[in-house]
């Protein structure tokens, strides 16, 4: 066999490298952190509850709105603690709190996810026109979000309330109208670099209109750091929820909600811990999953960010 048989042999078995783009890049990093994996677990497992709400509430035995009169309250009028028949307890009208935990879940992705997915499309067509149609617009689109930035939450939030009474549609509303400057204000930061960018300079000499840019060359790039304040926004928007609830100006009662399952549990706290715990730890292991999980997908998305806090 000569030197070139050889050689051509060596090349043959030789493992083939296969090039990845950066979103199989950003997976497999993302798969192998314990913290996004175990999160990510948690979240779908959530989700899971949430959809099979009915089959576990016909489990258990309870609607979310079943008042056990006979072995939900103590004979002195106080909620009953976790047994083999309330398996969390039951709150202060004999309700069993598992089953509400599980529908409250319903009402928190539903208004998290609904908000925080009306926020980023607004910010980021509000934040590219801002950053590429140029200084009149951006002045304009600029000084919106500083108005919106600067108005109180909870006293805009009530006031529309008053006037168009509670609802999840008010809620996602009152919720995606208070972030969406936030989105805004980040993709106008990252348009105005990439705008300055080779590629957008050749596409203009080449001709292309700026809707035309917008879309094909700085929307594109602009995915990473959208899906990072997406996952990011979500958790804020749970905790919006639950504080609107809490107040009684979010989900009416008797519809389980965890804000508002908080705030009838605050008067039994020293009598009924369960009756403030489960709620109040169902809203702390979301919220914290959802944040770890956005940590985790913006360190995978950017490598520079990996082991800063």
């Amino acid at each position: 066999m000569t030197a070139v048989d050889l050689h051509a042999a060596d090349v043959s078995s030789a493992p083939v490298i296969e090039g990845r783009g950066p979103w199989q890049l950003a997976w497999a990093r993302l798969r192998h952190d314990r913290v996004a994996v175990a999160c990510m677990v948690f979240i779908v497992l959530l989700v899971l509850v949430a959809a099979l709400a009915r089959p576990i509430s016909m489990l258990v035995g309870y609607s979310p709105t079943d008042q056990d009169r006979t072995g939900g309250i103590s004979p002195d009028g106080l909620p009953m603690p976790p047994s083999v028949h309330h398996w969390l307890g039951t709150d202060n009208l004999g309700r069993d709190i598992l089953v509400r935990i599980v529908y409250g879940s319903q009402v928190s992705l539903a208004v998290g996810v609904g908000a925080a997915v009306v926020a980023v499309l607004v910010g980021v067509v509000v934040g590219m026109c801002a950053g590429y149609l140029g200084p009149t617009v951006d002045s304009v689109l600029a000084r919106l979000m500083d108005v919106v930035l600067s108005f109180p939450f909870l006293l805009f939030a009530i006031a529309l309330v008053t006037v168009a009474g509670p609802s999840e549609l008010i809620e996602v509303a009152v919720i995606a109208f208070f972030s969406w400057a936030a989105v805004g204000r980040i993709v106008r930061g990252q348009t105005l670099a990439i705008r300055e960018k080779e590629y957008v300079e050749a596409a203009r000499s080449l001709g292309a209109g700026p809707l035309r840019i917008m879309l094909v060359d700085v929307l594109p790039n602009l995915v990473a750091p959208v899906v990072v304040y997406t996952t990011l926004l979500i958790p804020v928007s749970i905790v919006f929820e639950s504080t609107l609830s809490y107040l009684g100006v979010g989900i009416i009662p008797p519809t389980p909600s965890w804000g508002n399952m908080i705030s009838d549990a605050q008067s039994y706290y020293q009598v009924a811990w369960w009756f403030l715990l489960f709620p109040g730890l169902a809203l702390i292991l979301t919220t914290l999953a959802f944040n770890l999980l956005g940590d985790s997908v913006r360190d995978a998305l950017d490598p520079r960010f990996a082991g800063r806090s």
